[in-house]
């Protein structure tokens, strides 16, 4: 293999794919890169066997080849190198890579590109076109409601759905429920339902960049798997086995107070309490109260006390339909649901100190989130 490659576009791919190296495996080869000259380009793949990325580059190919490179040698050498043309060239017999650049002459010792494992190459017919910027807020809005306890599995991935021309995204951790829901600008080809591992829609939301072009998805029949293209990425990632639990049952159907504040004046005012609510539980009391007259504004009082620490309170005016009402709630889980509703307002509703809450932007109704109370 003899290639020449920009050092500022080798630095980027390896950048992209470097996230799905395998830290810790006892296959010396899944802690490597994939460089294979493919069609006129330079492709580059890591896997932990259930995340592959790939990434082609533009390169001048002198001669065809592949080989694997250590991850974190070759990113953290290439990044120092100097912004001009990278000349690798492979020896064959010692499989060691030759790495030049300016006045930099480097030999890497890597392992033979037979003992990666093959990545699925898709076939892209019938896949569903996603758009980019939709897709990439759907998950942000989505992702971050995924539970992170390997005993529950089903529960660190995401359930999507799509039929005809609707998407529906949702996660869930056993405290709170994200929702989202979009429309296909094409109809999908046909139903899909399955559950993705939130981490590797949230390295898909990384690596995709804001462009003219669409993320293509294909699940491929008997394989257990997803794959995205977008671009000159690939993301493959296993699909979680099981059954979603039925979230419709856990979204309340109704609420006796709906609270309409400023998103940015209760996103700080969460944030100042999670200051205090840190060293303790999270817990953070909202005090909804009534309007006293017709045409004076409501407010909701949000407070939080340690022992360690001291206590915050921080009133908020609000318009409030409905009655009072004092209900708690993990400040760190308010806080994170917050920051993804895009609208200027927000509402919140609520029925009883014990019941689940419901947080929706104000004029859009294409996402929503649950957020079970705290008892205080």
């Amino acid at each position: 293999m003899k290639v020449t490659v920009l050092q500022e576009n080798l630095s980027r791919g390896l950048n992209i794919v470097s996230r799905a190296v395998s830290p810790r495996s006892t296959l010396p080869v899944l802690g490597n890169i994939l460089i294979a000259t493919d069609e006129g380009r330079l492709r580059l793949s890591a896997t932990n066997l259930e995340l592959g990325i790939s990434c082609w580059i533009a390169a001048r190919i002198d001669q065809e080849g592949s080989t694997t490179v250590p991850a974190r040698t070759f990113a953290d050498l290439v990044n120092t190198l100097p912004g001009d043309q990278v000349q690798l060239l492979l020896d064959t017999k010692t499989q060691n890579l030759n790495v030049k650049c300016g006045s930099s002459n480097n030999d890497i010792k890597c392992i033979d590109a037979q003992d990666f494992p093959p990545l699925p190459v898709p076939d892209l017919d019938g896949a569903l076109q996603l758009n980019v910027v939709d897709f990439r807020e759907m998950i942000q809005q989505v992702a971050f409601a995924a539970s992170t306890d390997e005993a529950r599995p089903v529960l660190m991935g995401v359930l999507l759905n799509a039929e005809k021309d609707h998407l529906t995204m949702a996660a869930a951790d056993g405290f709170r429920l994200s929702v989202r829901k979009a429309t296909l600008s094409s109809p999908a080809p046909h139903p899909i339902s399955v559950i993705i591992p939130a981490r590797a829609l949230n390295e898909l939301a990384r690596v995709a960049s804001d462009g003219e072009e669409p993320i293509y998805m294909v699940v491929p029949k008997g394989r257990n798997q997803v794959i995205f293209r977008v671009k000159d990425v690939e993301v493959v990632s296993q699909l979680i086995d099981g059954a979603f639990p039925d979230y419709q049952q856990i979204i309340p159907r109704s609420y006796k107070s709906r609270t309409l504040v400023s998103t940015a004046a209760l996103v700080k005012a969460c944030k100042q309490a999670e200051i205090f609510a840190r060293e303790g539980l999270n817990v953070a009391r909202l005090d909804i109260r009534e309007s006293k007259g017709e045409l004076q504004p409501s407010e909701v009082e949000i407070s939080a006390a340690s022992e360690e620490t001291g206590k915050n309170e921080t009133i908020v005016e609000a318009t409030v339909d409905g009655s009072g009402l004092l209900i708690a709630f993990n400040v760190k889980y308010l806080r994170e649901a917050l920051e993804v509703i895009r609208t200027p307002n927000v509402a919140l509703e609520t029925s009883a100190p014990n019941a689940p809450g419901v947080v929706k932007p104000v004029g859009d109704d294409n996402f929503l989130h649950v957020i079970m109370p705290m008892h205080v």
